[in-house]
């Protein structure tokens, strides 16, 4: 049975500044008092998982644990078909210490063979943890291919290059809140919403 989740504070296991607007805004209609890990001065661990779910896990845990709050993690990345998946959960490292994205997606360019298919797709999994260890975890994933040069100054991450399927626009394009409602990000709050909330 999955455990619901009461208003009141709720910390999100990132230092990234992105993602914490993004699932800020997801979480706005449900009273919850958002604060970000990095503002409680929480460090980041390292992610030793080998799967997005994995990932996402182990700092939901560690934050909730070391807060003594209920925390929400986001582990999610762009696997690229062509480069076999990469780089998939190490999406982040491929930006380096220094968080360049637009080094990341020049480096995911450079990677692939003239030619080679665009297909890629995103993943996220988003885990909820108490500090008694109890946990759960809700996946999403969207379709769609990749453009060169990148488009657009709106999103984070790869956003500039990813064109979703049936779209023309990339997420880097597209208004946030349009993103919100249909990213990978938000099919995986859509299940946490209806097993925690609802």
């Amino acid at each position: 049975m999955t455990r619901r989740l009461r208003p009141g504070r709720l910390v999100l296991a990132t230092h990234n500044p992105g993602k914490v607007r993004e699932i800020a805004a997801l979480l706005g209609p449900f009273g919850m008092d958002v604060v970000a890990a990095g503002d409680l001065g929480l460090p980041e661990p390292e992610e030793t998982g080998l799967t997005f779910r994995a990932n996402a896990e182990l700092k939901a845990l560690a934050a909730a644990i070391a807060s003594g709050h209920p925390a929400l993690a986001d582990d999610s990345g762009l696997s690229v078909d062509a480069l076999d998946g990469a780089p998939g959960i190490y999406s982040a490292r491929w930006a380096g210490h220094d968080k360049d994205f637009d080094h990341a997606m020049e480096r995911v360019h450079s990677a692939m063979a003239e030619g080679s298919p665009d297909t890629a797709y995103f993943t996220c999994a988003l885990s909820l943890a108490w500090p008694d260890g109890a946990v759960e975890t809700f996946e999403g994933r969207i379709d769609g291919r990749l453009v060169w040069p990148p488009r657009g100054a709106n999103g984070f991450g790869y956003d500039a290059l990813f064109v979703a399927d049936g779209m023309v626009a990339t997420f880097g394009e597209i208004d946030p809140d349009h993103k919100h409602a249909i990213s990978h990000r938000a099919r995986a709050f859509e299940q946490l919403v209806a097993a925690c909330f609802l």
